[in-house]
């Protein structure tokens, strides 16, 4: 077991280091020249469908993965951005991707209401992409959701999008399915209006997910993994973005629904370290582990530093990230989202063995 933590430790930070490398942020002009025609043209066509021109439009938590692939999104709708959080600085990226005066960036947090008042101050619209899995979940995505959603309305606020997770179950069996509830009726309560999302999990080029699993299938031959059978639900990042985009533009026909967001396939864990395995043209050994060996591990090795899986974490892993059968979707906002299978090959090219030049090197 100690072994095992080790070589996951070692395959993380391996991970992490990829993704810091250069071409893992990509901005959205050169993912949409990359992506093939139906990507491309959602795109234009849900921009067409919005009404966010010169809107000023504050994300809260926008310095993130989600938050900058949205940024984007929104730049490109002609929308003028506040992005705010406890480290705007990390948005600063997106600085050359705007317009002269388009995109502002500011410090909040959402344990101190004054500095979330500030930050929606003359807002037309408001994004809540705030989340976390430890630390004081209710301050953070519970009751300090709803206080972001108050004061927003007080702002004069006319839509309001709350990013949630598919789980969020006041009954769920953790803290963080149980705040993610919360969270969603703190809003509705204080922001009628408002639009939930619930997305599965995201995927994108300069994610932590699949980068994370491509890092660790690069860098050992032997790949164990945590609840082989769970099945997830990968939505591509701007197919969440558009998304977003599409509940700002028509608050009147989305305001007060919630939304399921899930991508077109629906994949075990084994399948998708299976298919990352593939793209990269390599054939590990993969060693599924049974429930009661994961809970063991997740328990006894969670509160460590680079620790691959928490107790709580393992418990949401286990019970699924997929859409419910009859819950409205990504077709209802007008998103056809495009599958991982589309992008994989591309993006594990820096991955390979001998990276561009593997089946010259092969042959």
């Amino acid at each position: 077991m100690a072994l095992l933590l080790v070589l996951l430790q070692k395959g993380l930070a391996e991970a992490s280091r990829a993704v810091a490398q250069p071409g893992g942020f990509v901005p959205r002009a050169a993912r949409e020249s990359l992506a093939q025609g139906q990507g491309k043209g959602l795109a234009i066509m849900a921009r067409n469908g919005t009404s966010l021109e010169g809107k000023l439009v504050v994300l809260v938590g926008g310095s993130g993965f989600f938050g900058t692939h949205l940024a984007q999104e929104l730049l490109s709708s002609g929308a003028r951005l506040r992005i705010a959080s406890r480290n705007p600085e990390r948005a600063f990226k997106l600085k050359p991707l705007a317009g002269l005066g388009q995109v502002q960036f500011a410090r909040c947090d959402m344990t101190k209401p004054e500095s979330l008042a500030r930050v929606v101050a003359g807002a037309d619209a408001v994004v809540n992409l705030v989340g976390a899995f430890d630390g004081n979940l209710d301050a953070v995505q519970g009751h300090g959701a709803g206080t972001l959603a108050r004061l927003a309305q007080e702002a004069g606020a006319q839509s309001f999008v709350h990013v949630s997770a598919i789980g969020a179950d006041v009954a769920g069996t953790t803290a963080y399915a149980q705040s993610k509830a919360a969270g969603e009726a703190a809003v509705l309560g204080a922001f009628p209006t408002a639009t939930i999302l619930r997305p599965s999990v995201l995927f994108g080029p300069d994610d932590k997910f699949i980068n994370m699993f491509a890092g660790l299938l690069a860098a050992f031959p032997v790949m164990p993994v945590f609840g082989p059978a769970a099945q997830l639900q990968p939505l591509f990042v701007d197919d969440a973005a558009l998304a977003v985009v599409a509940a700002l533009g028509n608050p009147k026909e989305h305001g007060g629904k919630t939304y399921e967001l899930g991508g077109p396939e629906v994949l075990t864990m084994q399948e998708i370290n299976q298919r990352i395995a593939k793209a990269q043209g390599r054939s590990p050994l993969f060693l599924p582990l049974p429930d009661g060996v994961s809970g063991a591990f997740a328990t006894l090795t969670g509160w460590l530093p680079l620790a691959p899986l928490t107790r709580q974490q393992w418990s949401l892993l286990k019970a699924g990230n997929v859409v419910a059968p009859k819950a409205k979707g990504c077709k209802a906002l007008g998103i056809a989202p495009r599958p991982l299978s589309l992008f994989l090959d591309r993006w594990m090219v820096r991955y390979r063995k001998h990276g561009r030049f593997g089946d010259k090197a092969a042959a």
